[in-house]
């Protein structure tokens, strides 16, 4: 038989006397690892494919503007900052629904938060840190493409120098849109998130979601259009008289990817849009503010309440 030896090594004992930087380096450090986790950094490169391809999906409609400006006519429209976030949105929405919950999920099922809670943060600390890590990616990337779209549009201007002055307040207009759109895009799938340690599961009901509430809203709001009484056969007669009568145009609140582009649009003050554009219009401003704040203001509480109610 043979005789197990060990030995022992007298490592001492040295208290640290670095820097003690507490709660607001935890803070930090908890911010750093969830924008790093939102773009796929420190991860496979499988993490990477998703943002990597969203950043050339809203970085290609501002360059397919930009060169459209520069070959367009005197007499053309000219899509702008604002038909810009019409169409990002979608994106931007689907990409949020996939990414949103693997800041969350994996975290409470793999039981990490209670590591992350040995440190100085709070219930709160580590909400706030996982949504303005999001929020910050989200509003990065809107802002981003429409800082492409301005230098386009400026160069493809016959006078650049003189387009600038004319257009500075596009620029404060697109900054407040973009953080409506990323407020928006960042709080619902985040709160979703907090009812499931499944990613999969968080991630395909925020996508039926956006997708369902956007016919649905269609039904019960748009109109169909019909000869006036009498048969009349002129066109400028005809009405369009929606199923839901004069309630269509509440109804036209519930698309959920339009919220935020009613608010844009007032911000813009822009026209243009969807159907469901024309019968919010017929709204006082403060309808649409209004419910875009109930939207987001109200998910986020939900998302800092479950916390607060797991007692983690």
């Amino acid at each position: 038989m043979t005789e197990q030896t060990g030995e022992i090594f007298d490592l001492g004992y040295q208290r640290y006397e670095g820097p003690r930087e507490g709660r607001a380096r935890a803070r930090q450090a908890l911010f750093i690892n969830g924008f790093r986790t939102a773009i796929g950094l420190g991860r496979g490169w499988q993490s990477k494919v998703l943002p990597a391809l969203l950043f050339l999906a809203v970085v290609i409609p501002a360059v397919i503007f930009s060169l459209t400006a520069s070959t367009a006519g005197p007499f053309e429209e000219i899509p702008g900052h604002a038909d810009y976030y019409r169409i990002v949105s979608v994106i931007l929405f689907l990409f949020s629904a996939t990414i949103a919950p693997e800041l969350l999920c994996p975290d409470r099922r793999d039981r990490v938060i209670d590591l992350y809670l040995v440190r100085p943060l709070t219930t709160t600390d580590y909400v706030i840190g996982r949504y303005l890590a999001f929020f910050s990616v989200m509003l990065a990337l809107v802002l981003f493409g429409q800082i492409i779209l301005f230098v386009g549009l400026t160069l493809a201007a016959e006078e650049p120098l003189e387009y600038i002055p004319d257009n500075w307040l596009d620029v404060p207009r697109f900054f407040v849109a973009g953080i409506v759109v990323a407020l928006f895009a960042t709080t619902i799938p985040l709160a979703v998130s907090t009812f499931t340690i499944r990613r999969t599961y968080a991630a395909a009901f925020v996508i039926a979601l956006f997708l369902v509430s956007l016919p649905v809203a269609a039904i019960l709001s748009l109109c169909e259009e019909h000869e006036a009484l009498h048969g009349a056969s002129d066109a400028s007669q005809q009405r369009c008289e929606p199923a839901t009568g004069d309630a269509a145009k509440w109804f036209a609140l519930l698309s959920f990817p339009e919220v935020p582009m009613h608010v844009s649009d007032i911000i813009f003050d822009d026209e243009s849009g969807s159907d469901f554009a024309e019968l919010v219009r017929e709204h006082p401003a403060a309808v649409p503010i209004g419910w875009f704040l109930i939207l987001t203001i109200g998910p986020g509480f939900v998302l800092w309440w479950q916390y607060r109610r797991m007692g983690i």
